[in-house]
């Protein structure tokens, strides 16, 4: 499973918003590679941030 797939997934499971810190511990994942997905799972339109550093799922 790619990067991107496995920080969807986390998000999808979790229910809750997630700082990037806790996706990367969840997933197993260093936290700068969390961090880069991010970004690109934001312009895709794929994840939303309710409040400041905070992620889940559209």
């Amino acid at each position: 499973m790619d990067t991107k797939s496995l920080v969807l997934k986390t998000l999808n499971e979790s229910g809750n918003p997630m700082k990037s810190a806790e996706i990367a511990a969840k997933a197993g994942i260093e936290k700068a590679e969390v961090d880069k997905v991010i970004k690109i799972l934001k312009k895709e339109d794929k994840i939303t941030s309710p409040k400041n550093c905070y992620y889940s799922p559209k």
